[in-house]
C-alpha cells in the first residue's frame, strides 16, 4: 500500500487541480460555476495559492461558517489513487462517495480477493435492494455459528443509518482494504468485524448535492429517511421499517458484544471533529457504561489525538444561541440506537461527526475510531464480555421507565468556536454567526434527563391475550422469549386502566402516539389457551419491560399499538338509562349516597350527559375492556 503525504504547498496545488478535474468532468453545473467563480476570485488575489483551503470543494461552502485547513497524522491512510486497491472516496479526491452499485462492485472485488471475508444479505429493502454485510474474520467464517466458534468478541459497525451520513461506510471500505491487502491483518486475531456499509440502501440512492445543506460533503449525498419516509434512527423500539426489522434480526443471530452506529451532527460549531456517546451510569447497563467509559473511551480519545483530531463526548447545546447555558448530556430512549443498545445490554456507541469539518477529516477520524475499537476490544474481550454479562442477569427489583432533567453538579470544559450574535435583515431575528477562531468555554453548566421519574416494581411476567398477534410477533422480532399457555390458567394479576389519554396532534413516524393516567388495580382472572406468557428473568427481560408497561417512553403503548382500546363500541341510549338510574339507585341506597356526592360537583351536576354517563359505567351494560390495558402484571 501507497501512502503519502503533501507539503503545504503541493497540497494546496493539487486540491486546486483536483477542483477543476471534478467540476469539469461530472459535477454538476452549478458546482462548476461555483467553483470556477470561486477560482476566478482567489487567481486576482497576489497570494492565490495560499488564499485556497480545502473547505471550499463544496457547493454549500458559501453560507456555512468559516473554518481553518487541517491536516493530520491520519492523512497517511490514504492510498494513492493510482494504486489498484485506492477506494472510490481516495479515486476521487476525498470529495465524494460512491453510489449504492458502485460501493457493492467495489466491495465485491475486495471479497473475492480476500480468504478473510465474506458477504451476506441481511434482507430486501422495500425497494428490493439487498442490505448487505462484510463478515471479516481471520478464519474466514461465512456463518454465525462459525464466528461464535472461534470464541472471539464481535464488533457492529453499521454506516448509512441516515444515508446522508456515510462517513463510517468509506471509512470502513478503506479499513477492510488495509486488512485484506495492507499490514493490518493482525486486527483480526483477537477479534471479529462486522460491516453494515449501507443500512438505509432506498435513502442512500435519492442522492443530490442539494441534500443535508449544513453538511461539508460529500459532494452527493443521500436522503435521511427510507423510501417509506422513517426515520431509521427512531425506530429501534417498534422497529416498523422492514431495514430496522433485518438490522434487529441480523443482531440476534450475530449477537454482536460492541455496536457502533455511525452519524453526522446537525447543530452548532465547535473544535471537535469526532464525538461520541454511549448509555449513562444510572441506565439499564451499568457494567457496560464502566467498560466504556474508563477502557474504551481513553483507548479512542488518545488514538484519535495522536492522529490530528480533536475528539470528544457527544454535543447538545442548551441554547445554540448561547453556550453559556451549557450542554445536555443524552440519556436516549430505546426509540435511538444507544438507547436501544443500553435496553437491551448490547454496549452500543452513537458516532456524531461534526458537519462543518471537510468529509475527508471525518472520513479518517471514522478510520482511526473504527480501528483503535478493533484493538481495544480484542485487548480487553473479557471484560467486555463479563460486563455484558452483569448487565443481562442483573434483574433489578425496581426499574425506571422516564426521566427527568437536572443539573448535574460538575460542569465541563468545551472546545467551542467562537461567534458573534447579529440582528438578520432577513429575518429580523438574532442569528449566530460563528467566526471560525476557537474558544474555550470553562467548566460550562451540564444539564442531563438522568433523574429518576417514574419507577415500577418488576413483575415475575407478563401476559399478553393472544389476538394481540402484532404486538406479540413485535416482542419475537426483537428476540424476547415467550412461552404459550397450553390450557386456560387462572392467576392474580395487575392490571392497568386509563384516563384521560392525549393522542398526539399530528403523525409521528406513522404513528398516533398516546399518553394516558394510569391506575393499577388487582384483579384474578382466567387466562385463555394461547395467551403469551413473557418472564422478566431473562437477558432481555429489561428490554420487555421498556415495551410493555405504558409509562415507558417508547412503549409499543405510547406508540399506539394499542389505541383501539379507547374505541367506544358499544352504547345505552338516554331513554334507556333513565329508567336504569332509577331502578339502581332504588336498589342500593348506597349508590344513592355516591350519587348525591358526586352532585356536589357543579360542573357535574349541571352536565346532564356525564350524569347519565356516570349510570351507564356502573351498570352491568358497560364494557369493562374499556380503557383497561389487555396486558397483565403478574408476581408469580
Amino acid at each position: 500500500m501507497m501512502s503519502y503525504q503533501f507539503t503545504p504547498l503541493h497540497h494546496y496545488l493539487e486540491v486546486f487541480m483536483r477542483r477543476f478535474l471534478l467540476a469539469s468532468l461530472w459535477v454538476s453545473p452549478l458546482l462548476f460555476c461555483a467553483t470556477a467563480s470561486a477560482t476566478t476570485e482567489q487567481q486576482a488575489q497576489p497570494s492565490s495559492l495560499t488564499s485556497i483551503t480545502p473547505a471550499n470543494t463544496f457547493i454549500n461552502d458559501s453560507i456555512l461558517p468559516p473554518i481553518k485547513p487541517w491536516s493530520g497524522a491520519s492523512e497517511t491512510l490514504l492510498m494513492a489513487t493510482d494504486q489498484p486497491w485506492a477506494t472510490p472516496f481516495e479515486q476521487q479526491g476525498y470529495l465524494s462517495t460512491p453510489n449504492y452499485d458502485d460501493t457493492m462492485a467495489w466491495l465485491d472485488k475486495l471479497v473475492d480477493s480476500s480468504d478473510l471475508l465474506h458477504k451476506v444479505s441481511l434482507g430486501k429493502s422495500p425497494q428490493g435492494r439487498d442490505i448487505w454485510m462484510i463478515v471479516a474474520s481471520s478464519e474466514g467464517a461465512e456463518t454465525a455459528t462459525a464466528l461464535s466458534n472461534n470464541d472471539k468478541a464481535t464488533v457492529l459497525v453499521q454506516a448509512g443509518i441516515h444515508s446522508g451520513e456515510v462517513d463510517g461506510k468509506d471509512a470502513g471500505m478503506m479499513l477492510l482494504r488495509d486488512i485484506s491487502h495492507g499490514n493490518k491483518r493482525a486486527l483480526l486475531e483477537n477479534v471479529n468485524f462486522l460491516f453494515i456499509p449501507i443500512l438505509s440502501v432506498d435513502a442512500h440512492e435519492r442522492s443530490s448535492e442539494y441534500n443535508r445543506v449544513n453538511q461539508r460533503g460529500p459532494i452527493n449525498m443521500g436522503w435521511r429517511t427510507t423510501a417509506n419516509n422513517l426515520n431509521l434512527n427512531r425506530d429501534y423500539a417498534k422497529a416498523d421499517a422492514l431495514e430496522m426489522q433485518h438490522l434487529i434480526r441480523t443482531i440476534n443471530i450475530w449477537q454482536p458484544d460492541l455496536y457502533i452506529d455511525v452519524h453526522v451532527t446537525d447543530g452548532i460549531d465547535y473544535q471537535y471533529d469526532v464525538t461520541f456517546g454511549y448509555n449513562v451510569k444510572q441506565g439499564y447497563s451499568p457494567s457496560s457504561f464502566t467498560w466504556l467509559e474508563t477502557i474504551y473511551r481513553p483507548a479512542i480519545e488518545a488514538a484519535l489525538t495522536e492522529q490530528g483530531h480533536i475528539p470528544g463526548p457527544l454535543v447538545f447545546a442548551i441554547d445554540n444561541a448561547d453556550m453559556a447555558k451549557g450542554v445536555s448530556l443524552w440519556n436516549p430512549s430505546p426509540r435511538f440506537s444507544n438507547g436501544y443498545g443500553d435496553a437491551r445490554h448490547l454496549p452500543t456507541i452513537l458516532i456524531e461527526n461534526h458537519s462543518l469539518k471537510p468529509y475527508k477529516q471525518r472520513v479518517l477520524g471514522t478510520y482511526v475510531m473504527l480501528e483503535q475499537t478493533l484493538k481495544t476490544v480484542a485487548q480487553n474481550s473479557t471484560k467486555l464480555k463479563s460486563a455484558i454479562y452483569e448487565d443481562k442477569y442483573r434483574n433489578p427489583s425496581k426499574v425506571t421507565l422516564s426521566w427527568q432533567s437536572e443539573m448535574l453538579p460538575q460542569g465541563r470544559d468545551f472546545k467551542g468556536i467562537d461567534y458573534r450574535i447579529e440582528t438578520s435583515p432577513i429575518s429580523g431575528a438574532n442569528v449566530v454567526r460563528w467566526t471560525g477562531e476557537p474558544k474555550l468555554y470553562a467548566n460550562i453548566p451540564v444539564k442531563a434527563n438522568t433523574k429518576p421519574d417514574v419507577i415500577v416494581s418488576r413483575p415475575v411476567a407478563y401476559y399478553i391475550p393472544p389476538q394481540w398477534t402484532k404486538v406479540i410477533k413485535r416482542l419475537s422480532l426483537h428476540g424476547i422469549r415467550m412461552t404459550k399457555l397450553t390450557k386456560p390458567t387462572s392467576i392474580a394479576a395487575q392490571q392497568y386502566r386509563f384516563s384521560d389519554p392525549t393522542f398526539s396532534s399530528a403523525d409521528y413516524e406513522g404513528h398516533q402516539t398516546v399518553t394516558a393516567n394510569t391506575s393499577r388495580h388487582k384483579i384474578t382472572t382466567l387466562l385463555p389457551t394461547g395467551t403469551i406468557r413473557v418472564a422478566t428473568d431473562q437477558p432481555l427481560g429489561d428490554l420487555a419491560i421498556l415495551l410493555l408497561e405504558p409509562q415507558a417512553e417508547d412503549s409499543l403503548f405510547y406508540w399506539g399499538f394499542f389505541n383501539t382500546i379507547f374505541t367506544r363500541t358499544e352504547y345505552i341510549e338516554d331513554y334507556a338509562v333513565e329508567p336504569l338510574a332509577a331502578k339502581m339507585l332504588a336498589e342500593n341506597p348506597a349508590l344513592q349516597s355516591e350519587f348525591e356526592q358526586a352532585l356536589t360537583d357543579p360542573i357535574f351536576a349541571n352536565d346532564s350527559k356525564a350524569r347519565l354517563r356516570w349510570f351507564y359505567q356502573r351498570s352491568p351494560y358497560y364494557d369493562n375492556q374499556y380503557l383497561v390495558y389487555p396486558v397483565l402484571r403478574a408476581a408469580k
